[in-house]
């Protein structure tokens, strides 16, 4: 396969789904729209993907898809300063220099109840390139995109996934005999991989795919790259956090007001 850079491929997003165990923030909004620090998630991803070059970022919209290209029409509107006539109100006079990213952003409808891979089977006649990233619109991490994408190469595969090991929820006990040797109150990291996202993929994903709503990615299309030995794993040791649950909200929040998330990888 030709090995092109991170700034040469897509990154598809998914954004459909309806973040049940977020209720409280998720009635009125998606999921990926849930802020941390006043910006969306999804803005948050975006940017991680941004520092790495990547500009043409493709989303995967279902459950309040009109929220997600609502922003987008209106990003330069809500990120900057300006002062409009309203006798011209097409055209704002903007006053400073925020949100000037240089992304392209492909908004495509895939279905109110689909599942992820029908998703990502919906936005394939988007798709200009035999590789593309793919991740999903509720995770943060500090991903070196570039040494996963030179892994995939390395690799040879129809598809590769971050593999990060879980942030535990629960105090861990090393236990000998019935005594606790140890007690470690939610350590940083549980033993095993579990899947970060952060895929990247060659157009042979699709043959693992098709237009059924009630397909997930995560069950028979990856189960059966798995068996016919085409899924990589790039290890992450790095910093890797899921928005699962309003818990996981708080904690996003605390950790970007403290000044020092450990995902912010770009300047200001």
């Amino acid at each position: 396969m030709s090995r092109l850079s991170p700034s040469q491929l897509p990154v598809v997003i998914l954004c459909g789904g309806q973040g049940t165990r977020l209720r409280e923030e998720t009635e009125l909004r998606p999921k990926p729209m849930v802020e941390i620090g006043g910006m969306p998630i999804l803005w948050h991803i975006m940017k991680i993907y941004g520092f790495h070059k990547v500009e043409h970022f493709m989303l995967c919209l279902g459950y309040k898809g009109w929220v997600i290209k609502q922003y987008f029409l209106r990003y330069h509107e809500m990120m900057r300063d300006f002062t409009i006539s309203m006798d011209h109100p097409e055209s704002p006079e903007f006053h400073n220099r925020c949100g000037e990213e240089r992304w392209r952003v492909t908004c495509c409808e895939t279905g109110q109840e689909s599942g992820t891979g029908a998703r990502l089977w919906r936005i394939r006649k988007y798709l200009d390139r035999e590789t593309f990233f793919f991740t999903y619109g509720d995770a943060v991490g500090n991903v070196d995109i570039g040494k996963l994408l030179e892994y995939h190469y390395d690799q040879g595969k129809v598809a590769t996934v971050t593999g990060v090991h879980p942030t535990s929820r629960y105090g861990e006990m090393e236990v000998e005999d019935g005594i606790a040797l140890e007690f470690n109150e939610k350590p940083t990291v549980a033993q095993g991989l579990v899947s970060g996202g952060f895929f990247v993929f060659q157009r042979g994903v699709f043959d693992y795919l098709n237009d059924d709503p009630s397909l997930l990615l995560e069950f028979e299309p990856l189960g059966a790259l798995a068996r016919d030995g085409e899924l990589a794993v790039y290890l992450h040791e790095g910093h890797w956090e899921p928005m699962d649950t309003y818990r996981d909200y708080l904690h996003l929040n605390k950790t970007w007001r403290e000044g020092e998330p450990p995902w912010k990888i770009w300047e200001d």
